[in-house]
């Protein structure tokens, strides 16, 4: 077993289920970053921001729950815009065409941890740019 970086940990495997979506949260203060990290029917691994590209809310209203009724897309709760779950682009709603902004992570021990080459400065850029 490797040693794991704690601070890096997003969730475990056992966590997500075999198609589940988890939030997260890596960082303290008054700007942590706040994701969530989801199983594609194929097994793969995606980990999204947590915020919507159309006025930059969070996705979800309650803890975990980011999909649809059906588990098929990801889905901004605040105003109704469904994502793909495996490129985070929008295919419907108030941001069509935009996509979510990408988390790198890896895999290690069962563990979904942040990737170490993941710039935190820049994915939180990356949402100022949007």
């Amino acid at each position: 077993m490797a040693e794991i970086d704690t601070t890096r940990i997003l969730c475990s495997l056992a966590e997500l289920g075999q198609r589940g979506c988890r939030g997260f949260t890596v960082g303290e203060g008054d700007w942590p970053l706040k994701g969530l990290v989801l199983r594609l029917p194929n097994g793969e691994l995606r980990a999204y921001l947590n915020w919507c590209p159309h006025q930059g809310h969070p996705l979800n209203l309650q803890p975990h729950k980011f999909l649809t009724k059906d588990g098929a897309l990801l889905m901004c709760h605040s105003h109704g815009a469904v994502f793909e779950r495996d490129k985070g682009k929008c295919l419907w709603g108030p941001c069509s065409g935009k996509h979510l902004v990408a988390v790198p992570i890896e895999l290690t021990d069962g563990y979904v941890l942040l990737s170490q080459e993941a710039n935190i400065s820049a994915l939180a850029a990356s949402i100022e740019r949007s």
